[in-house]
């Protein structure tokens, strides 16, 4: 289904019914990397997918888009289907645009899963990757898609899941270069939300990859002690969905049955 947008559409999927539970996709990805988890979560929820902008079949409505920018457009789907309290899940980048939501809509909020994903802003360091990322993309966007999908992932999973692996690259260069750099730039300037993980009412689940390369599992770990937040720490990489799919998928529904 399609949104008109700010002069462009928004695509999204809405299926089952109960309490709605809108999943939100990371950096180069789109909605259809849910497909897989929300099989079994129909029959229960009302299951929501949201292409981001410039991502997916979703276009483009600036040189950046903040995760504020993003939120605003999950807003706009929602609003569209008339739902007021949802669960947002979202990985990686999907997870910033879900904090922003959480921060400007808070009303709006059931609950809040993280999934590989971090609610502290870019590093130095990391904002000059950021930078790095965006010079290598404007050279050639396909040899940066290719090498940076691959290695989100733990290296001796590469193999196993080079099917899986092959599939997420091919959707990933359906991604327009003006999405990638704006993603790129609206993560880079993102402010630190870790409030969010402390002083909210609702639940929120946080699922940690051991040798995920974009998140410090150690540091995010350690922020998290003391609140609420269910801490769910898998072996592997960035790529959970995948990399752990049959424990993310168990641990899921448990959670969401307490929301």
């Amino acid at each position: 289904m399609e949104l008109a947008y700010k002069g462009t559409r928004i695509f999204y999927t809405d299926e089952g019914s109960g309490t709605a539970v809108v999943f939100l996709h990371g950096f180069l990805e789109n909605s259809s990397i849910w497909n897989a988890l929300k099989e079994d979560l129909v029959s229960r929820y009302r299951v929501v997918c949201i292409d981001l902008l410039g991502h997916g079949k979703t276009g483009c409505i600036g040189y950046m888009h903040t995760m504020t920018m993003m939120a605003e457009a999950v807003k706009a789907v929602l609003d569209h289907l008339r739902l007021r309290k949802v669960v947002l899940a979202g990985h990686s980048m999907g997870g910033y645009v879900a904090l922003a939501f959480a921060e400007m809509y808070a009303d709006n909020v059931k609950g809040l899963a993280l999934i590989n994903s971090t609610p502290f802003a870019d590093a130095a360091e990391k904002k000059l990757n950021r930078d790095r990322a965006i010079g290598a993309v404007k050279q050639n966007h396909k040899s940066f898609i290719r090498m940076a999908v691959t290695n989100l992932f733990r290296p001796k999973n590469r193999k196993m899941l080079s099917a899986e692996i092959r599939d997420l690259k091919a959707e990933a260069l359906k991604t327009p270069l003006q999405g990638i750099v704006a993603a790129l730039e609206g993560m880079k300037i993102r402010p630190d939300r870790e409030v969010l993980m402390h002083f909210t009412p609702y639940p929120k689940m946080v699922v940690i990859g051991r040798k995920d390369p974009v998140v410090d599992a150690d540091f995010l770990l350690n922020s998290l002690e003391n609140t609420e937040v269910d801490v769910f720490v898998y072996p592997d990489g960035h790529m959970s969905f995948l990399e752990n799919f049959g424990v993310l998928q168990q641990d899921l529904q448990g959670w969401l049955k307490k929301v």
